[in-house]
Order: C-alpha cells, then structure tokens, then sequence
C-alpha cells in the first residue's frame, strides 16, 4: 500500500494586522501622492513584498539619510529609534510612520523604565531593525539579552532596579527561559504588564504546534531575514519535526518528501498568502492535494492607516 499523501495547513498564518497596515499606507501614499515614495528599510521582512512595492514606484533606503532632503519618508513596521526621527527632522522629511502598534507599544514602555531609571533588559536578537529601534529609545539604559547564557552572565547587583521587555516576534518558549532566568537573578525585576510577543506570532507558533504531532515535515513559507517565521520553523524542530523554511517555491527540494506522508504548511506573518499557493500547487504536483485545515484562533484585529492617506478623521 502506497503512502497517504496530505497537507495539513495551519491557521491563522500569512499577513497580521501591522503587515497589511504597513502594505497598505505604501500603496496610499503612492495612490495620493504619486511615485516615487522612500521606505526606510524593507517595510516588512519579506522579499516578494519589498519586490512588489517596488514596481509600483516605492524606493527602499536603508538610511533616512539616503532620502532627498524634503521628500516623503515611510519608516518600516519594525519602528525606528528617536534619533532616526531626529535625522529625518533635519532633512525636512516628510514622514509618514508605519510603526506596527504593538511595536510603538513596547517603544512606550521603554521609555516609562527609562524615566523610572532602571536598567532595561532587551529580550531580542542584536541588529534586527526591531531591537535596534526599541534599543534607541533608552540606550544608556538598556542591554541587549540574547540568550539563557546572556541572562546568566549580566554583571549587575541582584538588587539592581530593573524592567525587561521582548522582541515582539521571538518565540514564546525562547522568551520563557531567559524571563525566569532574570526572575531568579534579579529581586527588582518589572516585567511588560502584558507579553510582549505579539499576538500573530504567537497565533502562528500555536498553529505549528497543532500541525507538528500528525506532521512528518513542515513547511514555513517565509524570508530569511524574517525573525518570526524562523521562530516557526525552530518551534517545529524542537518539538522533533524536521522543518524548513521556504523564502518562494523556487527554494523548494522534492528531497524534502522522501517518505513523508503528511507536510504540515504555514507561514510568517511576513509572507503573502500567494507565496503559500504556489507552494501548494507544487506538493500537489507530488501527489498532496489533499488538504486539512487546522485552526486554533480567529484574528479579527485591525490597525487603520494614518488619517492622512484615508481621509478618515476616525483612523487617525
């Protein structure tokens, strides 16, 4: 008897809200006020995005200071630091902030730790745009937790006023170890009030986690620069699934599915839900058409544009 081929396809994945929001206000801006439009940075960490925008007439920069002096400045969703800001204030940019909320979130409450004085312990990886920009808003104040390691080599007093606050697209469960870590060290530790780890990464890690116990591979449709669809790939993996990510079809192997009955598909929060399509169309090429849904939340959130591109005085 033959191996029953399927694919168990994971939900929610694809685009979250601050995504679509940060899509959106690059093709309004373009809408009201023609091409070209700079973009500090890639607006989201996806390839196939960065390259359609593009087209359309965005230029990406990775310096506000690449921007002619006077013209429109989107800044990514990864948020900027004030100094970025302050750049773009001497070039009379004109910027246009597409800031994922709960980014701007943890931007504020870098500051209230840095006000209060406590040393801010960043959970994150070093040099994602994310961090940096969080970094920037308290950087004499702040250090840069990487790992289990790091939180147990800090070279503070156990009494030291702290607060820590998390990359919002880092793994729930790599997040945990390093927190209780500085639970143990630290005697006046804050934390954020509400996790840090925004809600879709966490959707999306959930989904693998449903996906992997009756998967004998899975697939993560996302770019390698995208922080939250490598963590969904490290969740598959730690659980004992092989897992790989998959930036485009192109990037596929049919090695992969040597003596794989069901393939368990997802995708960051950076990725199209096109790139997932053509994904699937290629597995059913080898014989997995058939497909199982499996959900374990229903997004509904929406983060409105600025005011400005929608003539919404309610979306302000």
């Amino acid at each position: 008897m033959g191996l029953e081929k399927k694919v168990i396809l994971a939900e929610p994945r694809s685009f979250c809200a601050g995504v679509r929001r940060a899509i959106s206000i690059i093709e309004l801006a373009l809408e009201k006020y023609g091409a070209p439009v700079y973009v500090r940075k890639e607006i989201v960490h996806n390839h196939y995005v960065v390259r359609l925008l593009e087209r359309r007439g965005a230029i990406f920069v990775d310096s506000e200071e690449d921007v002619p002096e006077s013209a429109i400045c989107v800044f990514s969703a990864h948020g900027v630091s004030p100094q970025v800001r302050h750049n773009a204030e001497l070039r009379s940019l004109d910027v246009i902030d597409a800031t994922c909320p709960l980014v701007a979130k943890v931007h504020q409450q870098a500051k209230r730790f840095a006000r209060e004085e406590r040393t801010l312990l960043l959970v994150g990886h070093e040099g994602h745009e994310e961090v940096e920009g969080t970094y920037g808003h308290a950087p004499d104040r702040t250090v840069i937790v990487e790992t289990v390691q790091d939180a147990e080599r800090l070279d503070l007093p156990s009494d030291t006023p702290v607060a820590y606050l998390t990359q919002t697209t880092l793994s729930v469960d790599e997040t945990k170890d390093i927190i209780e870590v500085l639970e143990r060290r630290f005697s006046n530790l804050l934390g954020p009030g509400t996790d840090d780890i925004c809600y879709a990464s966490q959707n999306r890690q959930d989904a693998v986690k449903a996906v992997v116990p009756h998967s004998d591979l899975v697939l993560v449709v996302g770019s390698r620069n995208s922080s939250n669809s490598i963590r969904m790939v490290e969740v598959a993996e730690r659980l004992g699934t092989p897992a790989y990510l998959v930036p485009d079809v192109t990037e596929f192997h049919e090695e992969w599915l040597d003596g794989v009955g069901t393939i368990g598909v997802s995708a960051g929060a950076s990725a199209p839900e096109i790139l997932v399509d053509q994904l699937l169309e290629k597995l059913a090429e080898f014989g997995y058409g058939d497909i199982e849904i499996e959900r374990v939340a229903e997004e509904s959130i929406v983060f409105h544009p600025p005011a400005r591109l929608t003539d919404d005085p309610q979306h302000a």
